[in-house]
């Protein structure tokens, strides 16, 4: 299957069958990822690595990625210190980066940023997450991660919990799972429910998601529970985050009665609502999950630029 040069902005933009072919390579990419292996596939390749709001596991996955095929990164993860501070238009930024680099990943706060970068590079645009709109390469390691522990994600019962309005990462994965068929739950305040034409999508895939406001009806019949931040920066108002903040707080003796095999995820970073003490569970798979951005962003820039295993 031939990826090379395309853009990777929303997971909607992918088939079933790309994905599948996506997670596949990925799973090649796990010794290399872990160092056990060595390769020189994108050796003289360049990264333009943009990142305009705050990132930790999404830019260094990136760049350890990059590292471990061989290639080199440029970039910025601080724009107060690039020439936007002098007014520059992010058309102009990618078009300068599209001439210095065979590769551009852009985190933006602004939903639809990265589908405009796209219009303006030459060179394949990876979207890092674009405001409260899509994450698509959250969603492919997320999957990823099912797939690995789960072994298929069709009639797994998934819960998604917490900020379902304004999670880019949720918004994402809903599409995708409901694509594999997977059986959701949202699980979430009322002010922050799943937005209407998201729950439409799934339902357009075959899924028709059932929502509550209280976990403890649900978590003991979960396969999955992938729990999401409350994220202040997304919130217009400060007090509807203040009415909102540490709702749903999973901690280990809400786990007595879940299912053997249930694993808990979270796309990081976490504040409250995972207890420390839910890392010593056999539940906890949030780290591992991060990790495996790195095989799944190997294989995505390896894909794009066309030069593969």
């Amino acid at each position: 299957m031939n990826l090379k040069g395309k853009d990777i902005i929303s997971i909607k933009d992918f088939s079933k069958s790309e994905l599948d072919f996506i997670l596949k390579y990925a799973k090649k990419m796990v010794p290399f990822a872990q160092g056990k292996n060595n390769t020189s596939l994108l050796q003289g390749k360049i990264l333009s690595s943009l990142f305009f709001e705050p990132s930790t596991r999404t830019r260094l996955s990136f760049e350890s990625a990059m590292s471990r095929l061989d290639g080199r990164i440029i970039g910025f993860a601080d724009p107060t210190i690039t020439s936007q501070k002098k007014g520059e238009t992010l058309a102009d930024t990618i078009r300068m980066a599209d001439a210095y680099s065979d590769v551009i990943v852009l985190r933006h706060p602004l939903e639809g940023a990265a589908r405009l970068a796209a219009e303006f590079a030459n060179v394949p645009v990876l979207n890092a997450g674009d405001g409260a709109g899509r994450h698509p390469t959250q969603c492919l390691l997320d999957l990823f991660t099912i797939l690995t522990e789960k072994k298929n994600i069709e009639g797994q019962n998934i819960v998604l919990l917490g900020d379902l309005k304004y999670g880019r990462t949720v918004h994402s994965l809903a599409y995708a799972l409901s694509l594999y068929g997977a059986d959701l739950t949202f699980v979430s305040p009322k002010s922050l429910q799943m937005p209407k034409e998201m729950v439409e999508e799934c339902k357009n895939l075959g899924v028709t998601p059932a929502s509550t406001t209280k976990l403890e009806k649900v978590i003991n019949k979960a396969d999955v529970i992938y729990v999401t931040r409350i994220q202040k920066e997304r919130f217009p108002d400060p007090e509807e985050y203040s009415r909102v903040v540490g709702i749903y707080q999973m901690n280990a003796s809400m786990l007595t009665n879940v299912k053997k095999d249930m694993i808990i995820m979270h796309p990081l970073p976490r504040v409250t609502e995972i207890a420390p003490d839910v890392d010593m569970t056999s539940h906890a798979l949030y780290f591992k999950q991060a990790f495996n951005g790195i095989p799944v962003r190997m294989a995505l820039l390896s894909l794009v630029t066309g030069v593969m295993l």
